[in-house]
């Protein structure tokens, strides 16, 4: 084998190795999905433990209007990165600020859910089994919710600035992977909180 082969051999390899941010993107996933196995498994394990009320039942409103919302925001998140990469800055403002308008609504319906069962149905933290690891849970999801959503307020905030140009699309395509991570997280949370728990 010739010495310019063995020289290309490391280019070559370069080339076919993911980015750093991608590589720290799904470190972290995976780190995150590990904690969120343990609160779910939590969740399960307890259910119908309580000694005493409320119930699952007894307090919980199904969340359809705010999960098609969060459910939603990760088409037009892909929509965003989609058009930023061709250098429509208009077009990828319009998807992201729809990204950010779509995750707040669904924090907001929860901080509303949460507001109902803590002033007039009496669950707290404190109250049973089960409000303990319903805080948990739907707490865990709610802080990644508002973690993604400060970052796409700054991103929204540097685009009206004219500060985001395509060149950024490869690193804003890397902090959506987290917030499709978010929604899938919060498909998993649904059916074993709503669904199975209820």
């Amino acid at each position: 084998m010739s010495s310019a082969t063995f020289a290309d051999s490391p280019i070559e390899s370069r080339r076919t190795l993911p980015s750093r941010g991608r590589v720290g993107m799904v470190s972290l996933i995976a780190a995150e999905s590990a904690i969120f196995t343990i609160f779910v498994v939590a969740y399960i394990f307890y259910i119908g433990k309580s000694l005493s009320g409320p119930t699952p039942s007894d307090v919980l409103t199904i969340p359809i209007f705010g999960t098609i919302c969060l459910l939603s925001s990760s088409l037009t998140i892909h929509l965003a990165i989609r058009t930023l990469r061709t250098a429509k800055i208009l077009p990828f403002g319009f998807w992201w600020f729809l990204t950010l308008m779509l995750g707040t609504i669904f924090l907001i319906g929860t901080g509303r859910e949460w507001h109902r069962m803590i002033f007039y149905e009496g669950l707290t933290v404190s109250t049973n089994l089960f409000g303990t690891t319903y805080y948990s849970l739907v707490g865990l999801h709610a802080f990644h919710v508002t973690v993604g959503l400060i970052v796409i307020a700054i991103v929204m905030t540097f685009t009206l600035l004219g500060k985001v140009t395509s060149q950024y699309s490869e690193r804003l395509e890397v902090f959506s992977m987290y917030w499709h991570f978010v929604d899938v997280v919060w498909v998993v949370v649904f059916t074993v909180v709503y669904v199975i728990g209820r």
